[in-house]
């Protein structure tokens, strides 16, 4: 078992960091919140130019470190487009991308593109994109959906774990925003970060961070060796990641202070475009429950145990 991403992987996702800069950085969620119908023509291009759709996450181990590396990268900047959910589209349908789905009222961050969209609950039920409701905040729109007679269970590990790598690309960026936060504010004389009781805070949100990459990473290695475990690790996967999230996005926001939920620091645009990502599908308790459900009495295996 290796857990990490190929050299090859690495380097992409660097290349895809400094083409999302380049083409605007943090100003493309800006414009795209402004006008949610450029969402394709802001990062459209991007993706293109760095042949994301070309990449094969299904049968191709290398695709699929590459594809988690991208979502990084997309996440870090927030870019405004649901990139994770586009790379897990299903190859048996005619679509373009695919969501998770959950709940009494189905819904995506998918608002203001014209792409077609398949749908999988956790059970694997599948379903075609239909229509959609009003654009909301994040972009979440709801669905109107379609059954498909197809069944798509193979579908939901790789639709969960995909996002949360997006997920983790935020985390990234969130410490890495207050830590430089902390380290240029000053009080009492002393820079922030020189505190005991603040370096304790970014060392709980570092661990967490840390977790999730390594988890991440296991999940990830259980879809590209198929193992019979992989939608259970998928599902512990995306537990650990809102969990981690809570913790990241508050230590982080009481470090920045009020100045952390204002449109002026970047840190307030990741806090608000994480959240579909971290309540869609299903939330951490509905999570939790899901997990419990189908793991029973048995538990989990490997890192999960």
């Amino acid at each position: 078992m290796i857990l990490d991403l190929s050299d090859d992987a690495k380097e992409y996702g660097r290349e895809a960091l400094r083409a999302f800069e380049s083409a605007g950085g943090d100003q493309l969620v800006q414009q795209a919140e402004a006008k949610p119908d450029a969402r394709e023509s802001l990062a459209g291009p991007v993706l293109a130019g760095l042949g994301a759709w070309e990449l094969d996450p299904r049968t191709d181990a290398d695709g699929l470190e590459a594809s988690a590396a991208l979502c990084r990268s997309a996440g870090y900047w927030a870019v405004p487009y649901p990139v994770a959910e586009r790379l897990a589209a299903p190859t048996d349908l005619d679509v373009d991308g695919l969501v998770v789905i959950g709940g009494a009222r189905p819904s995506a961050a998918i608002g203001g593109l014209e792409s077609r969209w398949a749908a999988v609950t956790l059970d694997g039920q599948r379903s075609n994109v239909t229509g959609k409701g009003a654009t909301g905040p994040a972009f979440v729109a709801e669905l109107q959906l379609a059954a498909v007679d197809e069944e798509g269970t193979a579908d939901v590990a790789l639709g969960l774990v995909l996002p949360c790598w997006t997920l983790l690309g935020m985390l990234d960026r969130a410490i890495e925003l207050t830590v430089a936060h902390v380290s240029l504010r000053k009080q009492f004389g002393q820079t922030l970060s020189s505190f005991q009781g603040v370096q304790f805070q970014l060392t709980d949100a570092e661990v967490e961070r840390s977790g999730l990459d390594i988890l991440a990473k296991y999940a990830l290695w259980s879809i590209a060796t198929d193992s019979p475990d992989a939608l259970n690790d998928a599902l512990a996967l995306r537990m650990s990641a809102i969990e981690a999230a809570e913790v990241v996005f508050r230590v982080c926001h009481q470090l920045h202070g009020a100045v952390g939920f204002c449109d002026e620091t970047t840190l307030s645009w990741l806090s608000r475009y994480s959240q579909p990502l971290r309540r869609l599908p299903l939330g951490l308790s509905a999570t939790r429950d899901e997990l419990t459900r189908r793991v029973g009495s048995t538990g989990l295996t490997g890192l999960f145990s």
